[in-house]
């Protein structure tokens, strides 16, 4: 399966920053609240937002 490329730098940067202010928060507090952060991370990374393309949105300048 090929995902389209749909995150642009900004928003990767943006992504990574907050996904590990979530998994920090979550190890600070010991909530399972901060596996959340993963996703920002694991999208982040894979460069793809499943939702971006439900709703056909795409911030990577091309």
């Amino acid at each position: 399966m090929n995902m389209p490329k749909n995150i642009g730098e900004t928003d990767r940067n943006v992504r990574f920053a907050a996904g590990a202010a979530v998994i920090l928060f979550g190890l600070i507090t010991h909530d399972w609240l901060g596996l959340l952060g993963l996703v920002l991370v694991g999208t982040a990374y894979l460069r793809s937002c499943p939702a971006y393309t439900l709703i056909n949105f795409d911030t990577n300048k091309k």
